[in-house]
């Protein structure tokens, strides 16, 4: 880091004027997910099939009918979800058994279940500009904001919102759905490259993966390994123990799965739209989206999202991109540098390359710079913890914004009794090694009615924007709630050159 641009005596000790919104997004538990339920092995779910097929036609109608009634005001189509999870759960009929039309639609809501996506919280924002920008009001701008949901068990998912942003600033909604729709779910065909990287960052023996999968083409479907993970007593080297074979399915299976794409139905509201947790790596959640509006260097845009895939056992940095928000495709990010959380990639390439912030270690802000979005090999530390406010970790507030006086990078610190705040600092456009200026106060830190949380005493955001001369900061509080502040950007960038 260039020692003289890190100066924190070039900045006033004053605190830097915000104004508060004073609205909230809260957690709504009434919205609910339709999901699998699978109570046990197979044998317990032919139990449970078995009992629904002796049932008299007077009680399975009588139960069908209390299912939907309950449910149907929240869940379109709900007979159908129950038709297509019957299906995928035929092969465990009793042999010759043909059960009638409404016996079908009950054993699937057997295994059928509804999860409040956002009953513990709903924070961590990030915003950008709308891809679709026709409705935007006069000086306004369309944006989509998205939103890391937080429901039972500390199971994070990504919702959306959508609405205008006024010439003045201030945010509003659109009406958001009372139902919420799980996408298709497709999973791609795997590069070679990104599989064996996954397996060999895993910790998977390298001529173990060189033996068992030299042979496999430049890409291949998911399901060209099961032959292979049926069948130990041909894999290459000595693994021989039963515990030792498992670890090894679970890594190909959990590498196999981590690139997939899903898609919504244009008829439904982003609102209606959430991506939930679906592959290996993310059975513990998927966690604060930090999405950013990419500029191409033929002037096109297109969504990256950076964000935490977490198995219960360890994070995984991922990527999520999008033109349209109706169809996302999710895949692990590689590399020595692909680590740990909090990674914000630049809205352009930087001397045609990519670049992005991280936090490897968990205590500075890093720079990375890449050929390829998906795979970073190096980190530099750019900024370290230097006001009290930040002396425990720093790292970003989402991705940089660009202005003429230099990208604009909101950071966060966490300080005395783990209390996050929210600064800002200035880094060089051509070089963004060069820090440019820090402020050496907070720019938002918890009020008194924002401290008690699902996480107390915290502000932190995942992305804002710069529109009309404003500085717009979605941020959560206390890992609970979003709100929004605004700050002039002249007065700010003037700050943090001066």
């Amino acid at each position: 880091m260039d020692q003289a641009a890190g100066d924190l005596a070039k900045t006033s000790d004053d605190r830097f004027p915000v104004r508060r919104s004073g609205k909230y997004l809260r957690p709504d538990n009434s919205r609910m997910l339709l999901r699998p339920f699978l109570p046990g092995g197979d044998r317990r779910v032919r139990e449970i099939i078995q009992r629904i097929l002796e049932m008299s036609p007077p009680e399975v109608e009588g139960g069908l009918q209390n299912v939907t009634r309950c449910l149907s005001h929240k869940h379109a189509g709900i007979e159908a979800v129950f038709a297509s999870r019957y299906r995928q759960l035929a092969h465990l009929m009793p042999p010759a058994t043909e059960p009638s039309p409404l016996q079908s639609l009950l054993i699937g809501a057997y295994f059928m279940s509804e999860y409040s996506l956002q009953s513990a919280a709903l924070f961590n924002p990030s915003i950008v500009p709308h891809p679709d920008q026709e409705r935007a009001p006069a000086g306004g701008l369309r944006f989509v904001m998205s939103l890391r949901a937080t429901g039972e068990g500390h199971l994070s998912s990504i919702e959306f919102r959508e609405g205008h942003l006024s010439a003045d600033g201030d945010l509003a909604f659109d009406p958001v759905s009372t139902s919420v729709t799980s996408p298709e779910v497709r999973y791609s065909r795997c590069r070679k490259a990104d599989f064996v990287a996954t397996l060999l960052e895993m910790g998977i023996d390298e001529p173990f993966v060189a033996a068992a999968f030299g042979d496999l083409g430049p890409s291949f479907d998911p399901g060209e390994l099961e032959s292979f993970l049926r069948h130990p007593e041909r894999w290459p080297s000595a693994t021989t123990g039963e515990h030792e074979q498992q670890s090894v399915r679970d890594a190909i299976r959990w590498a196999a799965h981590c690139d997939y794409v899903v898609e919504f139905p244009r008829s439904l509201g982003l609102s209606e739209r959430v991506i939930f947790p679906t592959s290996p790596s993310e059975q513990g959640g998927v966690e604060d989206a930090r999405f950013v509006r990419f500029r191409e260097d033929d002037g096109s845009h297109r969504y990256y999202a950076t964000y935490t895939a977490f198995d219960r056992n360890q994070i995984l940095p991922q990527m999520i991109e999008t033109e349209d928000f109706l169809k996302f495709r999710l895949r692990p990010l590689h590399g020595a540098a692909a680590q740990n959380k909090g990674m914000a990639l630049f809205p352009r390439r930087i001397g045609g390359r990519y670049a992005m912030l991280g936090r490897q270690g968990g205590v500075n802000i890093t720079l990375m710079f890449s050929d390829d979005v998906h795979h970073w090999e190096q980190h530099e530390v750019l900024m370290e913890p230097e006001a009290p406010w930040e002396y425990v970790q720093i790292g970003n507030c989402g991705s940089p914004l660009e202005t003429e006086a230099g990208w604009l990078v909101l950071t966060h610190g966490v300080g005395a009794m783990r209390n996050y705040c929210i600064g800002a600092a200035l880094l060089d456009r051509e070089d963004p090694r060069r820090v440019i200026g820090r402020l050496r106060q907070p720019l938002l830190e918890p009020l008194d009615h924002e401290r008690d949380g699902y996480v107390p005493n915290v502000v932190y955001s995942c992305g804002s924007l710069i529109h009309n001369g404003w500085l717009v900061v979605p941020y959560a509080v206390s890992d609970y709630a979003t709100t929004h502040a605004l700050a002039q950007l002249e007065p700010l960038l003037e700050r943090l050159v001066g």
